[in-house]
């Protein structure tokens, strides 16, 4: 796949076409004053595959994952799941998409006063009407397919960062969602557990062929897990393309950013705009000084 942004879709199922992307975004817009965050920005992901998005601080990546779960409204432009535009649903509609996917935050976001078990027996007592057997054997299933299964009866503050991190994905999959949302799941982490994250997202994604969105700047956790790699700067997207197309990219700001290079055009408009700084303000001294 070649560096570039969009792909196009349909927003209506037909006999003999394939059913709608998993996630499709329209022409998505949004700023805050003079910064436009997203500029126009289309694309689609389709079903089973990991996706990262990818791209320095402040590009828009958390701004995106809000908006593609359902917490912020675009100024324009449209975000659908599985085919329904998730702005313009009734409410009925939106609870039925919130059920298609989870979220994986990235302090895990779980409720200190509650076991393990019952953060993760959250979602589905909300969503679903099933016995409480029922659910507690959910509960059971999504702990020991993280590998938490001993860890049940714990509290969030008796738990490393690691386990936390997989108590809240396991919350995330608790109701077989068709859609994982990670935002920085290996933040805070170390990099032995970063790599069990990382094989549990390959994991999942693969047992329960699920759709997976990985926000994330971890270089070496892009190349383990995704199939697919976006990244973001000045509100579109400048690449997207496997892992290999982006090892091989010529693009300099995708250059710049798997390298770490601490010079080049990612931080080229903050250089001027320092220097800028710098010389308006000696300037502006000078000019205030006295005879």
């Amino acid at each position: 796949m070649n560096d570039a942004a969009a792909m196009g879709g349909t927003d209506r199922e037909a006999p003999g076409r394939a059913p709608h992307p998993a996630i499709s975004v329209r022409n998505l817009c949004k700023a805050y004053g003079d910064n436009r965050v997203l500029d126009n920005m289309s694309f689609d992901l389709e079903r089973g595959r990991v996706y990262v998005v990818m791209g320095p601080s402040g590009c828009g990546k958390s701004t995106l994952l809000r908006h593609m779960i359902g917490a912020e409204e675009p100024d324009s432009g449209q975000v659908l799941i599985d085919g329904l535009d998730i702005q313009s649903a009734n409410r009925r509609q939106r609870e039925d998409a919130k059920r298609k996917y989870g979220v994986l935050f990235q302090s895990a976001a779980l409720l200190n006063g509650l076991t393990v078990a019952q953060n993760v027996a959250l979602p589905i007592a909300r969503h679903t009407d099933l016995p409480r057997s029922t659910i507690d054997l959910m509960v059971k299933l999504k702990l020991e397919l993280v590998g938490m299964g001993g860890a049940a009866d714990k509290y969030p503050y008796e738990i490393s960062g690691g386990m936390k991190k997989r108590a809240g994905l396991a919350r995330a999959i608790a109701l077989d969602p068709a859609i994982v949302f990670y935002d920085e799941p290996s933040a805070g982490l170390d990099p032995v557990m970063i790599g069990v994250i990382d094989k549990l997202i390959r994991d999942l994604t693969g047992k329960l062929g699920i759709t997976s969105v990985v926000i994330t700047h971890e270089m070496p956790s892009i190349f383990r897990i995704a199939d697919e790699v976006m990244m973001l700067y000045g509100g579109k997207i400048t690449f997207r393309g496997t892992p290999e197309d982006l090892r091989n990219s010529t693009i300099p700001l995708v250059r710049q950013f798997i390298n770490g290079d601490p010079e080049g055009p990612i931080n080229a408009p903050r250089q001027l705009a320092d220097l800028s700084e710098r010389l308006i303000g000696a300037s502006r001294r000078k000019e205030g000084a006295g005879p």
